[in-house]
């Protein structure tokens, strides 16, 4: 059962197909969208960009098409696809995730990239600033590293003994954002005497090492980085199996057995990069619009999760959760 503690944008459906429109040229007044996704399928984002889209008056086969690619955690095969999806003469590329997004300008500076959940994207060098981007990119900046504080003071309310947390993370080479997320997170992390740490993998065949070495480390929280979301079920799982809270970034996390999530709306992210989508088809620039950060955040937990692990939810952390999953 789902107890909703403030209304909240549901998520819908995932839509993992391959492209509508192929090698083919696009039919006359067919606008070509290509989705380059960091991650690996299943991902909600192509199901919700296509959902909001349709809300704006958009109708897939009669002025939209869409091409998805999923970089599978590669950033070698992110920018394939990215130049894949310019060959493909696509008249705007919606990056998902920073890799996708780096990808994406490092193939192209004239198609119009529009971000949905890219971190620091001024210190990574997609963008000029927030207000003035430039070039030919703009969209959602996911506040990612910002979260660290809220999250580690989250898990403390949750343990109270909290001393050790680690950082589930892609490695550097991998995501660009990686080094900036955890210096932030490792700065707070000192700062209110919890020992933070990193542990950067390459990806999903890590994982089991991963734990393992955790567990060595006597960590008692793991902070999962959103890249991996797709790959939830086997995070859970190892969590789980060693008795470690797992915080996340989405909701979609919890609803499968993660113990909490903060962090910005994926739903609400994903509406507003629509709306960036269809002011570019219609003739806006991407330097002209601004980069928008997070306006939703949501903290969910799951309660039954928290009981398996013996922990006790403090009825103040109760009362400000969006959602408890029971």
């Amino acid at each position: 059962m789902t107890v909703r503690r403030r209304e909240f944008i549901a998520l819908v459906g995932c839509a993992a197909a391959r492209p509508l429109v192929g090698q083919a040229q696009p039919a006359r007044g067919l606008r070509l969208v290509g989705v380059l996704i960091s991650g690996s399928p299943p991902d909600p984002m192509t199901g919700l960009l296509r959902r909001h889209l349709r809300d704006l008056g958009y109708a897939e086969g009669q002025n939209i098409g869409f091409e998805v690619r999923y970089a599978m955690d590669q950033s070698e095969r992110a920018a394939e696809l990215a130049r894949e999806l310019v060959s493909l003469n696509v008249d705007i590329i919606v990056a998902h995730f920073t890799p996708a997004a780096v990808a994406a300008k490092e193939a192209t500076r004239t198609i119009p990239i529009v971000m949905s959940t890219v971190g620091a994207p001024v210190e990574n060098g997609l963008v000029a600033s927030l207000a003035h981007p430039g070039g030919n990119i703009t969209g959602m900046s996911a506040a990612g590293a910002e979260m660290a504080g809220k999250r580690l003071e989250l898990l403390r309310q949750l343990i109270p003994n909290l001393s050790r947390v680690a950082v589930l993370a892609s490695d550097s080479t991998t995501n660009p954002f990686i080094p900036l997320f955890v210096r932030e997170t490792t700065t707070v992390a000192r700062n209110i005497g919890i020992r933070l740490d990193p542990v950067l993998v390459g990806g999903p065949a890590d994982f089991e090492q991963a734990f393992a070495m955790m567990v060595e480390n006597q960590t008692q929280a793991v902070i999962v980085q959103g890249l991996f979301d797709s790959h939830r079920r086997m995070i859970i799982e190892l969590a789980a199996r060693h008795r470690l809270a797992s915080m996340f970034s989405f909701r979609e996390n919890i609803v499968e057995g993660g113990l909490i999530s903060y962090g910005s709306s994926q739903p609400d992210l994903l509406k507003r990069a629509a709306v960036y989508v269809d002011k570019i088809l219609k003739g806006a620039k991407p330097a002209d619009l601004p980069v928008e950060q997070p306006s939703k955040f949501e903290l969910v937990i799951n309660f039954r999760t928290a009981k398996v692990l013996g922990l006790t939810v403090p009825p103040a952390l109760f009362a400000l959760a969006d959602e408890v999953i029971e």
